[in-house]
């Protein structure tokens, strides 16, 4: 089906038509959303919150832009939305001790690895993944973008809405943070 007629069903509340969208763009969606939040279940619940608000604002979609890019442009927002509210919500709730009287480690929260990744890299990977989570909000949209989701900068600066020559930027100091930060990790250990 052509995205200009799956856009006018969708526009007109037809069902099959959302069911068309969410199975072309479920893995597209999740993908991005858990490369922003590193975590499974938050990936899932943003997955979810991006497919309820497009079916909310599709009527608002001009088509000014690639459907996709929309969809990406709503999960990014999404994404960084539910990390702020998270950091808002751990900055202010209670801070319990993560070693009991004894001091024997009673909570080990598990490192994240992405499940794309192959066994043999998943050490790796959890090195990369700790770092691009330092990296400011940008440079870790354009990096998640362009290297997990193999976009090209033209169309990172598309749905991030800024020029080819502007991502091109981001992501050199993406990749410049991301070398300090893992140097930075490599010495903490």
């Amino acid at each position: 089906m052509e995205e200009i007629e799956l856009v006018r069903l969708l526009q007109n509340g037809d069902r099959a038509a959302f069911k068309t969208l969410v199975t072309r763009w479920q893995d597209m969606v999740y993908n991005t959303a858990l490369g922003l939040m590193q975590n499974e279940s938050d990936a899932e619940d943003v997955a979810q919150e991006v497919f309820v608000k497009v079916f909310e604002a599709v009527n608002s979609f001009k088509g000014e832009s690639k459907l996709s890019t929309w969809l990406y442009q709503i999960t990014i927002r999404k994404s960084l939305d539910a990390l702020r509210k998270k950091k808002r919500k751990k900055r202010f709730s209670f801070i319990y001790s993560l070693y009991n009287e004894n001091d024997e480690l009673i909570h080990d929260p598990p490192d994240f690895v992405h499940p794309g990744v192959m066994a043999e890299n998943k050490e790796d990977a959890e090195w990369l993944f700790k770092a691009v989570k330092r990296l400011p909000e940008n440079q870790k949209t354009a990096f998640i973008l362009n290297k997990m989701e193999t976009l090209s900068y033209n169309e990172v600066g598309e749905i991030m809405n800024l020029s080819t020559n502007a991502v091109d930027a981001l992501l050199q100091r993406a990749k410049k943070n991301l070398k300090k930060y893992l140097s930075d990790l490599l010495k903490e250990q």
